[in-house]
């Protein structure tokens, strides 16, 4: 008898599965009419049925790269990566790689975005740009790979973006150290990036924290160095002598 309820009770806790008797196809278009919905979360439950229901089908695959589009709504970063991480290594012929390749590239470049957020009290020398990186990766093995792709002049645009934001990143940093006379840590930073990210805006800021810094360490050669490639690349620069706005001395101004 207790056996008996012990085997009832398990079968209250296990509902029956609504999709049970559903096609593929009609469990993808109820997935697609939570999409339209935005309710991600829902989506995401059916397409992980789908995937199973469909193994090895095309609806499968199609199932798989929608989830991770779902994942990357509901903002579970590392749950989308790892679906598309095993999509590219499951599908490497899918006429849906390029499209992987961009999705991945997004999913890491949504944390770009938020990369310059100044108002945190967080030590800035201490910020992870590896999603920034692995954004540029993806982006650069999709144009490489797929020159053509629709997504490809996108991903060209938001790869320019990354690097202008890295090069940003690691001058903010020197000027970081600048500003409390760290000065060798900030010539290695300011150094970094015009070695790393060559002809991007930030460039200037770069060299004129080399110039400061070296000064700051009675390197005149140096120092003179640095300013002559600034003074040659970049004459209107406000970081040179006569340049910045009368009645006004920024924390890297030297004269």
């Amino acid at each position: 008898m207790a056996a008996g309820l012990l085997l009832l009770s398990g079968c209250a806790n296990n509902p029956k599965d609504p999709t049970a008797g559903w096609t593929p196809e009609k469990i993808y278009s109820e997935a697609r009419d939570e999409v339209n919905a935005g309710a991600w979360d829902k989506a995401i439950g059916y397409y992980e049925k789908l995937e199973g229901r469909a193994a090895g089908t095309v609806l499968a695959q199609q199932a798989q790269i929608d989830k991770a589009y779902a994942q990357y709504k509901t903002g579970s970063k590392i749950q989308a990566l790892a679906t598309l991480d095993r999509f590219i290594r499951l599908h490497p012929t899918s006429p849906a790689l390029d499209y992987a390749l961009f999705l991945k590239g997004l999913v890491n470049f949504n944390d770009n975005l938020g990369m310059f957020s100044f108002l945190t009290r967080q030590d800035l020398s201490e910020r992870d740009q590896k999603a920034a990186k692995d954004s540029y990766e993806s982006f650069l093995e999709l144009i490489t790979r797929f020159p053509d792709s629709k997504y490809s002049a996108d991903a060209r645009q938001r790869m320019t973006h990354v690097v202008n934001s890295l090069a940003a990143y690691e001058v903010h940093v020197a000027r970081y150290y600048a500003k409390r006379g760290a000065h060798v840590a900030a010539i290695n930073r300011a150094q970094q990036a015009i070695i790393d990210f060559e002809g991007v805006p930030a460039i200037e800021e770069a060299l004129a924290i080399l110039v400061k810094s070296y000064d700051a360490m009675g390197m005149t050669v140096l120092r003179d160095d640095a300013l002559r490639v600034l003074t040659k690349n970049y004459p209107q620069s406000p970081y040179l002598p006569g340049n910045s706005p009368s009645g006004t001395k920024a924390w890297w101004r030297l004269w």
